[in-house]
């Protein structure tokens, strides 16, 4: 069996539900360390528009999991009691559930994505984590808006959001894309290629990781609908 990586989108819209969500950035770890299949897991917030920006978000968090197969996945984002009450508590939620095809680099001192060996078609996500050096966080800081401003306006990309565990230091970025080439086709030319040069020449980070996944399921909406309304992945929501 492959493992499965589950990533969970959650919208908190009152007064209310955002300092919920702030407290159980703190509060959700105990229960989340106790859920039945649980493996490597993050807890996230995220940056103002599109994510890729240091002010925060208070009305966007994330919990990123890693789970034996797609059953027990799904089994616990339905039955555990912790994310019984994040769907409770927030306004919109949107999991994603992926097998990783390729994975290099460290999270926290781990390597936690197991590669499958089963080649699969369709959309691609890419995912980027990095611990940046304090001494780079302006130069860092200063390239994420044109990369921002790219994306947002690549008519490729189907989902696209950046978080962080620690903000400024530990950021992350996530990107669904229809097929390999044109992942490829964004992260190779623009201001993308030159700041992943940049991170070589300079050393920029003091810890990455670099992944790909393949799409096998989603469940629940983001903005009202599936990102993945026009890929074959769309409706595949929980039994």
């Amino acid at each position: 069996m492959d493992q499965v990586v589950s990533l969970s989108f959650f919208r908190f819209e009152s007064a209310l539900g955002k300092l919920w969500a702030l407290a159980m950035m703190g509060f959700a770890r105990r229960p989340l360390s106790r859920v039945p299949g649980i493996g490597f897991w993050k807890l996230f917030g995220s940056g103002t528009g599109e994510g890729f920006t240091p002010r925060p978000n208070t009305s966007v968090y994330a919990i990123l999991a890693t789970w034996p197969d797609l059953e027990t996945a799904k089994s616990a984002h339905e039955t555990a009691p912790i994310f019984d009450r994040y769907h409770a508590q927030s306004d919109e939620c949107w999991t994603v559930y992926m097998t990783p095809q390729s994975a290099r680099g460290e999270w926290s001192g781990k390597t936690p994505f197991i590669v499958s060996n089963a080649a699969q078609n369709g959309p691609l996500a890419a995912l980027t984590r990095a611990t940046i050096k304090p001494r780079i966080l302006a130069r860092f800081w200063g390239r994420v808006p044109n990369i921002s401003q790219v994306i947002g306006r690549d008519p490729n990309v189907l989902f696209k959001i950046g978080i962080g565990e620690v903000p400024m230091l530990h950021q992350v970025t996530f990107s669904i894309w229809p097929d390999a080439t044109r992942m490829a086709a964004f992260a190779r030319t623009g201001p993308h290629a030159d700041a992943i040069k940049a991170v070589r020449d300079e050393g920029w980070f003091a810890e990455e990781l670099y992944a790909r996944f393949a799409l096998v399921s989603e469940s629940g909406t983001w903005g009202g609908q599936s990102p993945l309304a026009q890929t074959p992945l769309a409706g595949m929501e929980s039994p």
